[in-house]
């Protein structure tokens, strides 16, 4: 409107200007209702970018599988204790052993030479068996098992007697799983390329 077209009654001139002030309210309600979807456009597009591209396409649904088997295994064998009184027959579940064509490191845990001692007539101590256990160890650009050999002794004077025979054997070496076949460093080459490298569990597990 030009300014030689306005009334010049001053009730005019105000219906004027609230028609105007209403019309710039509803432009700004307008603006912020755009402002607002394009911030919600935007947003959605940032999150399907970053589903697509970023680090959680990198997921597997097997990649939490990887130890699963010593897991389950791990519920079914008995824990092994120090000192066993023999009293009866049992058979044991047996984990399947680690490939043999693996380098291999044997290592033995035997008791004290004063522990070689029937602790119930005195009597000097005879091997009468030996457990293995083995662990998965790694070394940079190779595995190789580690077994480990603890020697079960009894007293032949007891078992002669028919008395109580107690068998001693040295304690089961402490693990950073309990029953698991992996060792600190293997543990260690696993979370630093899952977390530092970003290299999936999935993907460890071919190489």
């Amino acid at each position: 409107m030009l300014p030689e077209n306005l009334p010049n009654d001053v009730e005019s001139l105000k219906a004027i200007l609230l028609e105007q002030a209403r019309l710039l309210g509803e432009k700004d309600s307008q603006l912020a209702q755009w402002q607002s979807k394009y911030t919600f456009i935007l947003e959605q597009w940032r999150l399907a970018q970053q589903k697509q591209f970023g680090k959680s396409s990198e997921t597997s649904p097997g990649q939490g599988e990887l130890f699963d088997e010593m897991a389950a295994e791990s519920d079914v064998i008995d824990t092994e204790t120090e000192t066993q009184t023999v009293s009866y027959t049992r058979s044991k579940p047996k984990r399947q052993p680690l490939p043999k064509d693996l380098p291999r490191e044997t290592v033995v845990l035997d008791i004290a030479e004063s522990d070689k001692v029937c602790s119930c007539c005195q009597g000097a101590l005879h091997c009468i068996g030996e457990d293995r256990s083995e662990k998965l160890d790694f070394i940079p650009a190779q595995l190789k098992v580690i077994e480990t050999v603890r020697p079960k002794y009894a007293c032949r004077e007891c078992e002669k007697t028919g008395t109580q025979n107690a068998i001693k054997q040295a304690a089961v070496p402490p693990s950073i799983i309990p029953k698991g076949i992996a060792t600190p460093s293997l543990l260690s080459q696993i979370i630093t390329g899952k977390f530092q490298y970003s290299l999936p569990l999935y993907r460890q597990e071919t190489l």
